[in-house]
């Protein structure tokens, strides 16, 4: 928990929107603390935080009306990235700030990096 934690924390002085062109954000929304699915995506990505880091991926949670790892607000990040309030999403945005792949459950890390991995910016030589 204390890398999911890092992952996080580095995200949160800033909104989602001023990370663009610097991070990769995994946005996780979830209706409660104790969601099943946003357990197992946070245990997906404590156990992936190495490549996730060079992959300048962070995790911004919202979770009823909290979010941890961006200053936004709650309704505010629903309501941009059409999030429901009752169910899990995650989402995958690039750093040019585009959704790259939304799931109604956890994203699996090989279907992170290959989806990151794909990206233009990273392929280029972009991290």
């Amino acid at each position: 928990m204390l890398l999911a934690s890092l992952l996080l924390s580095a995200a949160a002085p800033g909104a989602v929107g001023a990370m663009r062109w610097e991070k990769r954000v995994l946005l996780v929304a979830a209706p409660s603390a104790d969601d099943p699915r946003l357990l197992r995506q946070r245990r997906i990505v404590a156990r992936w935080s190495a490549a996730a880091a060079e992959r300048d991926l962070v995790m911004v949670e919202v979770v009823g009306d909290r979010v941890t790892g961006a200053s936004d607000a709650a309704a505010t990040l629903r309501r941009r990235y059409r999030l429901p309030a009752g169910r899990f999403a995650a989402l995958l945005i690039g750093k040019d700030g585009g959704s790259k792949l939304r799931e109604e459950r956890p994203i699996a890390a090989a279907t992170l990096e290959e989806t990151i991995d794909a990206m233009p910016m990273r392929r280029n030589g972009g991290r």
